[in-house]
């Protein structure tokens, strides 16, 4: 089930929602999308983009000539590409996805507990060992009655063992009981399997590039 938004509103709840996440500022609307700080402490700026045109790209790229400074887009990778200068690096590729919140059933693996945490407008879910070990978390940053998934991360001692999947069901049980309606995410390229299989839907290419850094 994918959410029946428009791209650009779902670029700006992913934007707010993300900045929840990572205790960063709040977006700022600029044309065709929005502009965040990535710091502090990093004086980097993140322009993301909803709505362009190749030139609307390029002008942009031009006055983000300072090392370190980002451009993504919903859309494809290769027009990103062909409107910054060669010397900018490419992100790794990313999906926009969504998906429809409802109680979801899940169990926790042997060996492991779970724990689910809410302060405000950020859920973090963890995953520990049995011996004490943090093994995956995973945050929910919310954006009005989006969730915006982020930071899905297990520790390489405990992949393959349905932490990650656990996790995100934990959060979307959490994040209906909250009231939210749907969940936003922007995936790699290999994360993009693993959110299809639970029931998660693509809707635009979203690639990043960032001029080159010192």
């Amino acid at each position: 089930m994918s959410a029946e938004y428009p791209i650009p509103e779902l670029v700006m709840a992913w934007g707010r929602g993300r900045a929840v996440s990572r205790a960063t500022a709040q977006p700022v609307p600029v044309e065709g999308g929005y502009e965040v700080a990535v710091g502090p402490p990093s004086a980097e700026i993140r322009r993301v983009f909803h709505t362009y045109t190749p030139e609307l790209l390029a002008e942009t790229a031009a006055a983000f000539a300072a090392p370190g400074h980002q451009i993504m887009i919903a859309g494809p990778t290769e027009l990103l590409r062909a409107s910054v200068p060669s010397t900018w690096t490419m992100d790794e590729g990313g999906h926009l996805m969504t998906t429809g919140f409802a109680p979801t059933a899940y169990a926790v693996p042997d060996g492991y507990r779970l724990v689910v945490e809410t302060e405000g407008d950020l859920t973090v879910a963890r995953a520990f060992h049995f011996n004490g070990d943090l093994a995956a978390s995973a945050r929910l940053g919310r954006a009005g009655e989006f969730g915006v998934f982020d930071k899905v991360v297990t520790a390489p001692a405990h992949q393959r063992r349905g932490l990650g999947s656990t996790l995100m069901r934990a959060l979307t049980t959490n994040a209906a009981a909250q009231g939210m309606s749907w969940g936003l995410l922007v995936g790699t390229d290999e994360g993009r399997a693993l959110y299809e299989h639970l029931g998660w839907t693509f809707v635009s290419d979203f690639p990043g590039a960032r001029s080159k850094r010192e």
